[in-house]
């Protein structure tokens, strides 16, 4: 038989190869695609090998909420990818926030982030957090001086997502990490719209990134998952000890999806963001349509960053209709090939409208200070033709 590829040098592939074949761990049977271990539980061959399992002598699996053979495939094939230390997969992207952010904080420490963030990652991080006593600070990401201001020696963690969902904020990295490792904080990343193929936060100097595997890793609608990528130290003293006695542990099968979904993710977010860009530059010239945002876009604020930090503007689209909620409606109403729908990073182009679904909960003054109007909508694009999308736009605008 064909030697494991274990036996190779995975650290040195090419990123496409690394898709393909990170983490690949063949049973005895031989299988091309990648098993699919549906088990809760497993067997000793004797009573010593299970206490060294669970003494930690002994790293084989134990029960499926420690660990999965078909889980650990995915975990290592997303470590190669973003060149982490450690991996560690979750049931959804909400579990993999919570759980890089709860793992380290306590009664009395204080957390900074940017105020630009997805709905439930404020719920968080200005509802959730503060009932265990943990104190929060939000700062507007594009601004160097506020993050300055904000991060003390009291800091112990620092959060933020680039780009942020849905105004397509960018926060400078580099800028921010250097901030927050002077202080001696944590920086943790949510890296879900850049995804690891046009963006890796560990390189800028993040000590944790985390991703909804639901979004572009699968990219097809499927399953939920998440993940959360850092240092060993951190996966084995603070992460596996909270998310193992808490339990939001993936099932084999999403895994299992999730790993064949990585096998294409270059080949589709670069196509994406390639049919993105040319949607948004289609869509400045439309009646009716008052702002464009897209991170490589000249008019975008931060557009030489989004340049120097991201390989491409990525799959996401923001735009504001004139005419408020009830003119937005209409556009929705009249798209014929889009779908509506609050998910993204699918094969299929989605467009919602956050101000009523995925920030509706935040209130109508914190999407103000976010810059989300009533007029705003998001468009993920997805696969198909850029022209076939333009054209849908253009005849729901008219409309």
């Amino acid at each position: 038989m064909k030697k494991d590829v274990k036996s190779s040098s995975p650290a040195r592939w090419g990123e496409n190869t690394k898709l393909v074949r990170g983490g690949l761990d063949r049973s005895p049977h031989g299988e091309t695609s990648e098993a699919l271990f549906l088990n809760s539980g497993f067997v000793y061959d004797e009573p010593e090998t299970a206490e060294k399992r669970f003494a930690g002598e002994d790293d084989g699996y134990v029960y499926g909420r420690y660990g999965n053979p078909t889980v650990s495939m995915f975990e290592e094939r997303l470590r190669l990818l973003e060149g982490a230390e450690a991996c560690y997969a979750l049931a959804s992207g909400m579990a993999s926030v919570f759980g890089a952010l709860a793992c380290q904080l306590k009664a009395g420490d204080h957390l900074v982030s940017s105020k630009a963030l997805f709905g439930s990652c404020y719920q968080i991080i200005t509802n959730i957090l503060p009932r265990f006593g943990i104190r929060s600070t939000l700062v507007d990401g594009s601004d160097i001086d506020a993050w300055k201001t904000a991060i003390t020696k009291d800091t112990k963690c620092v959060f933020l997502e680039t780009p942020s969902n849905p105004t397509l904020d960018v926060i400078d990295l580099a800028a921010v990490c250097e901030i927050g490792r002077k202080a001696g904080a944590s920086i943790v990343v949510d890296n879900v719209f850049a995804t690891p193929i046009l963006q890796k936060p560990l390189s800028y100097g993040a000590d944790v990134v985390v991703y909804s595997g639901t979004k572009h890793i699968d990219g097809q609608g499927r399953v939920l998952g998440g993940a959360i990528l850092s240092t060993r130290k951190f996966k084995e003293e603070l992460l596996k000890p909270f998310l193992r006695h808490t339990g939001p542990s993936i099932s084999p099968f999403n895994a299992w999806i999730l790993l064949k979904g990585l096998e294409t993710l270059k080949l589709r977010v670069l196509h994406q963001s390639q049919a993105a860009k040319g949607v948004a530059e289609a869509l400045l010239g439309l009646k009716g349509v008052t702002r464009v945002i897209y991170p490589y876009l000249d008019s975008h604020p931060q557009a030489a960053l989004c340049r120097r930090q991201m390989e491409a503007g990525g799959t996401m689209v923001t735009f504001e209709v004139e005419g408020g909620k009830a003119k937005a409606f209409d556009v929705l109403r009249h798209l014929e090939l889009i779908d509506i729908s609050n998910n993204l990073g699918d094969a299929k182009s989605l467009i919602t409208h956050p101000a009523t679904t995925t920030h509706r909960n935040i209130g109508a003054e914190a999407r103000a200070q976010m810059g989300i109007t009533d007029g705003m909508l998001r468009l993920s694009v997805g696969l198909e033709d850029a022209e076939d999308l333009i054209g849908d736009l253009k005849q729901a605008l008219a409309a």
